[in-house]
């Protein structure tokens, strides 16, 4: 007998075992649990905590950067709001003028011009350094929030063992190509199965970079740790979320996820810039997997169980697959037993999906498994070969942006995907 065939079913069996003991107690934690709803207003008669709101923008076009403000002017927070907009070296800062000029006459709007382009971290970081309220809202410059988000969070915000809470995230382009259909259900995932779990025991691991929020005294004694992150000597400069929710649970506070708290983002919509998102989200998540173990004793099982599906999983599933592969063209029969495995796995998790969401859409995200089989896996494992590389993967130069005409065509610019919204 082969021994590849024994191999595939082996691999396959516990990829199944691993993935369904996981997926079923993510759901199970995902489910409402009994305890009082927050209340509308703050606790007692505390008045509500002063909120900075910081966006960070590298050559985003001036009618996104608009519609991002717009929203946070909109905002119906009845504390004082501050918002620090810091342009990080942009090329098309001629283009921007109009949308400074409209928002300059706000009194809660400052803006920050560095003059040279110094990374989204460290920009942040200037407007943090240069900002004073109680609370820091990080957003992208691409997304746009929901009247009540920044209420939302800070009403979670008012237990002082949170250190940071994200909002839920959708796509804003969701309709406009297939691939932007997919990751949209895939950032609903992403938050109501996988961040929700994590909430149940305030580990959220990753408060998502488009919309989360800090308490300052626990982001300001983290700023040094969170601008000099290097991985094996070298500054480690992508994956600033991950790493700053990571810092945040190693100091003793919770991170915690806010459903209710909607923003829509901008997300790649063709292949090329979906992958070297991708690429960069692994390493960042292999980064901070490694930093993030030595947490796991100190927090609920659930967690390890959560790192280990998330890490082992695709393991086990690339193992498989191997093995298939090897069984087929080495015997000429092809490894039913680990396709139909998959094939209903997929088919479950989708129709669980679509219940949970009351949407039939979600049986359509099955397109997904074939994008993880025969895109993102072989990607993760080039990902772990290549920790060490901080490449941004750029394609182009700054040239590029003066001959725009102020529309800046993402994934065009220096950095991939043309904008810090997407580098995440």
């Amino acid at each position: 007998m082969n021994l590849f065939v024994p191999a595939s079913i082996v691999a396959v069996c516990s990829y199944a075992l691993l993935s369904t003991v996981y997926k079923t107690a993510q759901v199970l934690y995902t489910l409402p649990a009994n305890v009082p709803p927050t209340s509308g207003e703050p606790a007692g008669c505390e008045p509500w905590p002063s909120v900075d709101v910081i966006i960070p923008c590298y050559n985003e076009a001036p009618r996104t950067l608009s519609d991002c403000l717009a929203s946070i002017a909109s905002q119906d927070y009845a504390g004082e709001l501050k918002v620090y907009v810091v342009d990080d070296g942009s090329g098309n800062r001629d283009a921007l003028i109009g949308v400074h000029e409209e928002y300059e006459r706000d009194p809660r709007f400052n803006f920050i011009a560095l003059p040279k382009n110094v990374g989204k971290r460290k920009a942040q970081i200037a407007a943090v350094r240069r900002s004073c309220g109680d609370l820091v809202l990080n957003v992208d410059s691409d997304t746009i929030l929901a009247p009540d988000v920044i209420t939302r969070l800070a009403l979670k915000m008012q237990d002082q063992a949170i250190g940071a809470a994200m909002g839920q995230l959708a796509a804003s382009n969701r309709n406009e190509t297939w691939l932007t259909r997919l990751i949209d259900m895939e950032y609903w995932l992403a938050c109501n199965e996988e961040r929700a779990a994590q909430a149940r025991f305030g580990a959220v691991m990753c408060c998502c970079g488009p919309c989360a929020m800090y308490r300052r005294t626990a982001l300001v004694s983290l700023l040094d740790q969170y601008e000099t992150q290097r991985f094996r000597g070298k500054p480690s400069d992508f994956g600033e979320d991950r790493h700053l929710t990571i810092l945040m649970l190693k100091a003793g506070f919770r991170t915690e996820y806010v459903p209710e708290a909607v923003a829509a983002t901008v997300v790649p919509n063709s292949i090329g810039p979906y992958l070297r998102q991708q690429l960069r989200w692994a390493r960042s998540t292999f980064r901070d997997t490694l930093l993030g173990l030595q947490l796991l004793r100190g927090l609920n099982i659930y967690i390890t169980l959560d790192v280990i599906g998330q890490n082992l999983g695709p393991l086990l599933l690339s193992l498989s697959l191997l093995a298939g592969l090897a069984q087929f063209v080495t015997t000429g029969t092809v490894p039913w037993t680990a396709c139909l495995t998959i094939a209903v796995m997929t088919f479950i998790r989708c129709s669980v999906a679509a219940f949970r969401s009351r949407q039939l859409r979600f049986l359509g995200f099955s397109l997904h498994t074939l994008i993880n089989i025969f895109l993102l896996l072989p990607l993760k494992a080039y990902a772990l070969c290549t920790l060490s590389n901080s490449d941004w993967l750029s394609r182009g130069s700054a040239a590029n942006v003066s001959n725009t005409g102020g529309a800046i065509p993402k994934h065009n610019l220096v950095r991939p995907d043309a904008t810090y919204s997407e580098q995440q």
